[in-house]
This record gives structure tokens, C-alpha cells and sequence, in this order.
């Protein structure tokens, strides 16, 4: 049965080596190169969500044969612009560990 009280992120929205008809959803300029499920759940602890649950072990639906994961966020902002904040996370992220 659908959740309506909460939105589900998807890890594959993030990743940069996928176009867009295989699932990302946000622009290649604002995503990292196969971002892991540790790092998009710290972005959006610093991007200021409150986490209700993580799942690693789940396929993203557009790609059944590779693992992915998502984590789960209550419904507040609107996705897209809580996935917006969470790309701007894991782009300073990135950043910084390359230094």
C-alpha cells in the first residue's frame, strides 16, 4: 500500500553515469560519479531532513540487475527541491574529500 506521508529517494536519482531514462532525476552538473548510500543518507541529514529509513539490499526499478538503495524522508518540502538540496550536499561532499 502507497505511503503518502513520506518520500522515498532513490540513490540512482544521484548517480551520474546514468541518463536520465535509466533514472536520474537531477541534472548531471549537480550529480557524482556512483554515489553510495552512506554518503546520500549524511547529505540529507546535512541538507536538514530527518531520516526514517535507509535500505541497501533493494533494485532500483529501471535497473533490476544491479543493487541500489534509497532512503526514506517525511513529506515536507516538495522532492524535488529536497533533492536539489541533497545534490548540493554530495557535490561539497565530493568536493572536500578530494582535497
Amino acid at each position: 500500500m502507497k505511503d503518502y506521508e513520506h518520500v522515498v529517494v532513490w540513490l540512482d536519482y544521484f548517480n551520474k553515469t546514468l541518463p536520465k531514462k535509466m533514472g536520474r532525476r537531477v541534472s548531471k552538473e549537480k550529480c557524482v560519479f556512483d554515489p553510495s548510500l552512506k554518503e546520500l543518507s549524511e547529505a540529507a541529514k546535512a541538507a536538514g531532513f530527518e531520516l526514517k529509513e535507509e535500505n541497501d539490499q533493494v533494485r532500483f526499478p529501471r535497473r533490476p540487475f544491479v543493487r541500489s538503495g534509497y532512503i526514506i524522508l517525511p513529506k515536507g518540502v516538495s522532492k524535488s527541491k529536497a533533492m536539489e538540496k541533497i545534490s548540493e550536499k554530495l557535490i561539497a561532499k565530493r568536493a572536500k574529500q578530494s582535497k
